[in-house]
């Protein structure tokens, strides 16, 4: 789908989600099978976009339940290679909501957008009498066409996060995304304009380049959790399975069971890089000045994320 060309497009890009969901006839909003419609078919469900400069392509079809390297790779690319047109204002990409976080953060770590990349979706499919992907279409579109914004972007129920920031906070609530202790960028109000509350996220991109391996030589990165009564069996497990990398989601600052402190220590001898993440929902691991830590810390990445990171680092080298 094509509409008027000029130099204020903005590209959507689909790749399935709640957003392109559907529930059978008489089906309740859970029953709902993700990933059925089209990008194009997103798009007229929403009449304000009707005269607005748009691109339309599907690059994907999947529950995010499902994502894989493979689809990163390719949504990365195109991501890329749309940004760099002179035309194109900003990219939105229609997504599932339980994998956005990841997807997100390897955009703003890969690419660092110098335009804006607005991730969105939905929490209810498009079938719903009351469906939410069709205003949160619009706002990321509005977002996307905001003068000077730019970065990887999660625009959801009228609120803006930072990739490096946004996590899902909630399995079914309409609002169910935050920002954590520093809460979201930006609002956007009844009336459709965007109140800015902090500055527009930068970086430094690691660049598409980093991606261009194929997906099946990427290397394994795998989460495991410290919990009360954990052991080493699945750390040993991973080791021997050729793991590159182990993020541990630890408990409250940082803290790691000990039951699962040697086994974490072979792999770190072996090679396998290590890193911490605290499996709480907000806040960041802080470090008691003077003691180093034995194993870094991801500061206030999620696991989910935490991991998206160790495996970048692993790729770069």
């Amino acid at each position: 789908m094509q509409n008027h060309p000029g130099n204020h497009i903005v590209v959507i890009l689909g790749t399935g989600g709640t957003i392109a969901g559907v529930a059978p006839q008489g089906q309740g909003d859970l029953a709902y099978q993700a990933a059925q419609l089209s990008i194009e078919s997103l798009v007229r469900a929403v009449p304000e976009l009707s005269g607005v400069p748009l691109e339309c392509e599907q690059v994907a079809q999947v529950d995010s339940k499902d994502m894989t390297h493979a689809i990163w790779q390719a949504l990365a690319q195109r991501v890329h290679h749309h940004l760099v047109r002179d035309e194109v204002a900003g990219v939105v990409i229609t997504h599932g909501t339980d994998t956005m976080e990841e997807t997100a953060y390897l955009l703003h770590r890969v690419l660092a957008p110098r335009k804006p990349v607005v991730l969105t979706g939905a929490m209810r499919p498009a079938s719903s009498r009351q469906a939410d992907g069709p205003g949160n279409l619009l706002q990321a579109v509005t977002v996307a066409r905001e003068p000077g914004a730019h970065g990887a972007l999660v625009a959801m129920a009228g609120t803006v996060h930072g990739a490096a920031d946004v996590r899902k906070t909630h399995p079914h609530r309409l609002d169910a995304f935050g920002s954590g202790d520093v809460g979201p960028l930006a609002r956007l109000e009844d009336d459709g304009r965007l109140h800015r509350l902090r500055a527009w996220p930068t970086g430094e991109a690691l660049g598409i380049a980093l991606l261009d391996a194929e997906p099946d030589q990427w290397p394994l990165v795998e989460i495991v959790t410290s919990h009360a009564g954990a052991g080493g069996t699945l750390i040993d497990a991973l080791a021997r399975r050729g793991a590159k990398g182990i993020v541990v989601a630890a408990t409250g600052n940082g803290t790691v069971h000990e039951s699962i402190e040697q086994a974490l220590r072979d792999a770190a001898w072996s090679g396998i890089a290590v890193l911490r993440a605290t499996r709480c929902g907000d806040g960041a691991i802080l470090e008691a000045e003077g003691k180093s830590p034995e194993w870094p810390s991801a500061g206030a990445l999620t696991p989910a994320k935490a991991r998206v990171e160790l495996l970048l680092r692993l790729m770069g080298g």
